[in-house]
């Protein structure tokens, strides 16, 4: 994958529905500009970033300039609305701003914090999530991913040797839950941010942290009644988690089989899988174009503006973030005044067959950039 690792979003119908300018306007400050270095913890100036959120003649909602850009230039920075570690990266990250941890905790640990500033911010959450036990929902998830990832290792040309491994072998080292590593780390790089999203929010909503409808602003994905089904064990494993820690019935009277699949719904097209660089600016210009080992991915988080822009194969704007979950856009190119912002979802390197095939199983949509309809 690329630098960029985008879950399951579509390039085109952005948010819920158009919101008034005081909405917008809240939703720029979470966000600031600065015309300094990309170095972590870097200064920044108060203001807006000199971008607008607007309709786009045929992708819903895009970004756009609000003024020349120069190539090279930090346009703006994002905290996430929500994000949560992976769950191999547990014991390696900060549990609240994805930071990777001088030295891994131990498994006795339940979480660690890289700062007294993250395990204050995250107290009022954090206390309702240690409440409950947790262990039927996370087995889900991995259960979850292990079914999603079965079709994907059939489709693999094997020999005949490998395909008995295949057929015979794996299917007990999932039910056994043998913790080979390159299985573990597969599993872990692949659709464990929805339910662990959603747990996450849930427990910021019952702490007053949040609001139930914070993400209802953006685009949700079109859930078929198959999959709506499936997500409904998520649910009941998530509210059972709860009812069991004796969380009010008033504090959860949000969690609805509705809201949970509406949430899950504007994650899998919003959600950014975060790859921490961990490293100078420099180096990661030297690592653009390669492809990052998959225990780069230390979590999965979502975004208000970035979620806003659109995808092209031949990007001018792209996606980065060097120590922690603040999301950093840059500008890869000049970029005109009223020139629509866009990023690339997937590795840009692939063909156009690859390039298309991706973006349409996993993303939902065909892409007419023009690159893709000049065939490079």
């Amino acid at each position: 994958m690329s630098l960029l690792s985008r879950c399951g979003r579509r390039a085109y119908s952005r948010s819920h529905k158009l919101r008034g300018p005081s909405t917008l306007l809240r939703l720029a400050f979470l966000s600031t500009a600065s015309t300094d270095s990309l170095g972590a913890r870097s200064p920044t100036r108060l203001g807006p970033p000199p971008i607008r959120v607007g309709l786009t003649e045929s992708a819903g909602r895009g970004v756009f300039a609000t003024r020349r850009i120069g190539s090279g230039e930090l346009i703006h920075t994002a905290e996430p609305v929500v994000s949560h570690p992976s769950l191999h990266s547990l014991h390696t990250v900060c549990y609240y701003c994805l930071r990777r941890l001088n030295s891994a905790g131990s498994p006795a640990q339940a979480v660690s914090f890289c700062s007294d500033d993250c395990r204050a911010r995250s107290q009022a959450f954090y206390e309702v999530e240690t409440r409950a036990d947790w262990s039927l929902h996370d087995g889900y998830c991995r259960y979850e991913v292990a079914l999603v990832l079965l079709p994907l290792f059939a489709s693999i040309n094997r020999s005949p040797y490998e395909n008995f491994l295949f057929h015979f072998c794996l299917p007990f080292c999932i039910l056994i839950e043998v913790h080979l590593f390159s299985l573990h780390m597969l599993l872990s790089s692949h659709g464990l941010k929805y339910p662990l999203l959603v747990k996450r929010l849930a427990c910021m909503v019952i702490s007053g942290a949040t609001s139930s409808d914070c993400l209802d602003i953006l685009q949700p994905a079109y859930l078929s009644p198959e999959m709506i089904s499936e997500m409904e064990e998520g649910f009941r494993f998530l509210k059972c988690a709860f009812t069991g820690a004796h969380v009010k019935d008033e504090q959860i009277a949000f969690l609805t089989k509705q809201w949970y699949t509406t949430l899950l719904a504007r994650i899998r097209i919003n959600a950014f899988r975060v790859e921490v660089v961990g490293g100078s600016f420099e180096d990661l210009l030297s690592m653009a174009t390669a492809s990052v080992e998959a225990e780069a991915a230390v979590g999965n988080a979502v975004y208000m503006l970035p979620s806003f822009y659109n995808h092209d194969c031949d990007p001018n704007t792209h996606i980065i973030w060097l120590e922690d979950a603040v999301a950093r856009l840059k500008a890869l190119r000049d970029i005109e005044l009223g020139e629509e912002l866009r990023i690339c979802y997937i590795d840009a390197s692939l063909d156009r067959d690859a390039r298309q095939s991706l973006l349409s199983q996993g993303f939902g949509f065909r892409c007419d950039c023009p690159r893709c309809l000049s065939g490079d």
